[in-house]
């Protein structure tokens, strides 16, 4: 009760008996003048101990004085309230017992006195402060915000920015609840409604706008975000409430609007029990398990109970960080094993495969650069098509239950290497899904994944930084994009619903264009495209297609139960060709003949139409 006292709870305290006793001397006085009661100095000095003692003890009891009250919120005034209260009772109770004529009135008067005069003092308090220390930073140097939303969060966000070391000047809300327009927050008046943003930016020269609406869904938000983009104003937003770590510390919760918000589509979830049945208890393997996808599939299972969870990487830099995030996070109750090494290495690959006998496992290792491919097939054939074969192989000898393969949208009539060599991926799986007697084969095909390493959003945000310009290839080209977290929960849910041979497909809604994702998050970075920021066309990439394709045509496609997920049907391949044809060109990768390579994946691969 008593500990970490300093100097300034002692004053506070003393001046919380100076209150009370003044109180009480100013209700004894009124109340003897005025001829309603006639008390004694010793009952009259008798009352004041005793209502001053009560009313401390309680108070310090309720640890009062363990509050910084110029950060003071509506529950340290209720414990302040309180503990008067409870010592006021107390108080009544003992001079009662004690036969002190007339002191229950004064008591009272004192207490009415007192609760006021300490209530009031610490909002006064309160106020000055935070005026003093606000106009202590002139205006001039905080950014003026218009604030989006006028609840819970609009008004936390608005006290925060109150603080000294905010940068950022609450200006105006905005909100389209109609009962809430012309009202204040904390000072800060809602000037209108969301379509009202652009006038009000305008006229009230607004540099940044804060969407503090944590609840609200996809499309709202989409719809909110459009209107924000059409003004000058940096665009900053609060995450989903599912994702607020800390009601009570939003400003640091805040960040620059992602993309993705603009895409023009729901985020796809999924129902994870089938899931957590299909991944519990069981051995699984991930290749590639650094990368991108990689890393965010090891972070899914990890969270479904795996009996041992075996990250396999080239790239120790990637083991090494997915390694100590999962530590940090899931410390000893995870049976993690990192280990480095290649997919191309059959016999390390085999020892591997020996050692841990794993139940599941997810090939996700790939050379996917497109450029680099094209000038390097025979690293794609050597990483891709030979790596792909090799655990595919060990997986069906080793009796893995579910083979699952990370493939791209860019094997469907591929017009680059690397498309080719995950179309021969897929071809290679659909046809030891064929034979295996023990192993569910299956390939999961998604489009461009927002965020992964070496996707355009990140490559918009590095020359955004710089100051531009940023570089589209076409200003027609477009594509179909994920996220990350989506793309993972695709291949979960595929590979926990599937008899094998399959290729998965999601459906991913419609394609954006890419010179349209530039311009956007160019405006919500508060500058305005071709004047700011130019965007400059540098011309399609060796073996870029304008557009992707989901589903070849001989493919047809099937539903499944899940309206968002498609199977394309398995198409005939002569297996004595192909594999022939595969271990031919695996010797001429190996000789490192670039030509005679993709001149063999336009035979391997009759779709592949290559300039």
């Amino acid at each position: 009760m008593f500990t970490n006292i300093n100097p300034r709870k002692i004053l506070l305290a003393l001046i919380d008996a100076a209150m009370i006793f003044a109180s009480f001397l100013v209700s004894s006085l009124l109340l003897n003048g005025l001829g309603l009661i006639t008390q004694s100095f010793r009952e009259g000095f008798l009352s004041l101990v005793v209502l001053l003692a009560s009313m401390m003890i309680f108070m310090i009891a309720l640890r009062v004085y363990s509050n910084i009250w110029r950060y003071a919120q509506i529950k340290d005034f209720l414990k302040c309230f309180i503990g008067a209260t409870m010592g006021f009772l107390a108080a009544y109770f003992i001079c009662d017992l004690a036969g002190l004529r007339h002191s229950d009135v004064v008591l009272a008067f004192a207490y009415l006195i007192s609760i006021c005069s300490i209530v009031v003092s610490r909002t006064i308090y309160s106020w000055l402060f935070e005026l003093i220390k606000y106009k202590s930073k002139s205006k001039e140097e905080k950014i003026p915000t218009l604030i989006v939303g006028a609840g819970m969060a609009g008004h936390r966000i608005i006290s925060e920015m109150r603080e000294f070391t905010c940068s950022y000047l609450p200006i105006a809300i905005v909100d389209d609840d109609s009962q809430k327009q012309n009202t204040y927050v904390r000072g800060v008046k809602v000037m209108g409604r969301t379509r009202d943003i652009p006038k009000i930016c305008r006229e009230r020269n607004i540099s940044t706008i804060l969407v503090a609406i944590p609840s609200v869904d996809t499309k709202e938000r989409q719809r909110i975000l459009d209107i924000c983009s059409t003004t000058q104003c940096t665009v900053k937003t609060l995450p989903y409430v599912h994702e607020i770590i800390d009601f009570e510390d939003l400003m640091s919760q805040t960040q620059d609007i992602k993309i993705e918000d603009l895409l023009g589509r729901e985020v796809i979830t999924f129902d994870n029990q089938n899931v957590m049945q299909f991944i519990e208890n069981k051995i699984c393997m991930v290749t590639g398990g650094g990368g991108s996808i990689g890393s965010e599939l090891c972070r899914h299972i990890a969270k479904y109970d795996p009996k041992k969870l075996i990250i396999v990487d080239i790239s120790e830099n990637g083991a090494y960080d997915i390694q100590q995030e999962l530590l940090r996070q899931f410390g000893s109750a995870l049976n993690l094993e990192v280990e480095i090494a290649s997919v191309r290495d059959y016999a390390k690959m085999d020892l591997l495969f020996s050692t841990y006998r794993p139940d599941l496992v997810f090939h996700a290792a790939a050379h996917k650069h497109v450029p680099l491919m094209e000038t390097n097939p025979e690293e794609a054939v050597k990483n891709n098509i030979v790596g792909t074969y090799n655990v595919a192989t060990l997986s069906d000898f080793y009796k893995v239950q579910r083979f699952v393969l990370i493939s791209t949208d860019k094997a469907v009539n591929p017009t680059n290497v690397m498309g080719a060599s995950k179309r021969c991926c897929e071809m290679i799986i659909q046809e030891m899904g064929r034979h295996s007697k023990h192993t569910a084969f299956i390939a999961v095909r998604f489009g461009n994944v927002l965020g992964s390493n070496g996707s355009v959003i990140p490559l918009f945000e590095k020359q955004l930084a710089a100051g531009g310009p940023l570089t589209v290839t076409h200003p027609d080209i477009i594509r179909y994009f994920m996220t990350i977290p989506e793309a993972v929960s695709l291949i979960l849910q595929a590979a926990s619903g599937a008899q094998g041979g399959e290729i998965f497909v999601l459906d991913m809604g419609e394609p954006v264009k890419i010179v349209t994702l530039a311009e956007n998050l160019i405006k919500l970075h508060g500058k305005t495209p071709y004047k700011d920021i130019d965007i400059v066309f540098t011309g399609l990439r060796p073996g870029e297609k304008l557009f992707e394709e989901l589903l070849m045509d001989e493919e047809g496609l099937r539903k499944t139960d899940n309206k968002k997920i498609f199977i394309g049907s398995p198409i005939e391949i002569n297996e004595e060709v192909f594999l022939k044809q595969l271990d031919k060109l695996k010797s001429i990768a190996l000789s490192n003949d670039k030509a005679s390579v993709v001149e063999l994946l336009k035979k391997i691969v009759p779709t592949f139409t290559h300039k």
